[in-house]
């Protein structure tokens, strides 16, 4: 579903993509996210931004918010559910800015740097994830 005209993508298509990034994901990963929940905001929150040390919203795209699998114990039962989010606007400039990257590869991008941070994994096993998943 590879888009290069009309109007930007509504929350629901870009939640579409990352539902689509994350049903590429190798099997051994794929069955470790069914608890993590996907949401597609307009904007990171003021609080986040804050909490980030980050002054312009359109400079984060995307968030994990939880404890990493590498991380957990007994005392973690009755959290919050793991949660990944996507901030729409934030991905339509990068996209529009880069120029060089279809929105749908964009998206799978973010979405599986943050599946890494659900995992624990390192900058360079995020990379040979997305290579795994593309």
């Amino acid at each position: 579903m590879s888009r290069t005209f009309g109007l930007p993508p509504l929350a629901d298509e870009i939640e579409t993509m990352a539902r689509g990034a994350l049903e590429r994901l190798p099997a051994e990963f794929a069955r470790h996210l069914g608890d993590v929940v996907l949401r597609v905001e307009e904007f990171a929150s003021d609080e986040v931004l804050a909490d980030l040390g980050i002054d312009n919203p359109f400079e984060l795209s995307g968030l994990y918010e939880g404890i990493a699998l590498t991380q957990r114990s007994i005392e973690h039962s009755g959290t919050m559910p793991d949660r990944i989010f996507l901030y729409r606007r934030a991905l339509l400039e990068e996209w529009a800015d880069r120029g060089d990257v279809t929105l749908e590869d964009l998206v799978l991008h973010v979405v599986i740097h943050e599946v890494g941070h659900h995992f624990g994994l390192s900058d360079d096993d995020i990379h040979a994830l997305e290579d795994a998943a593309g």
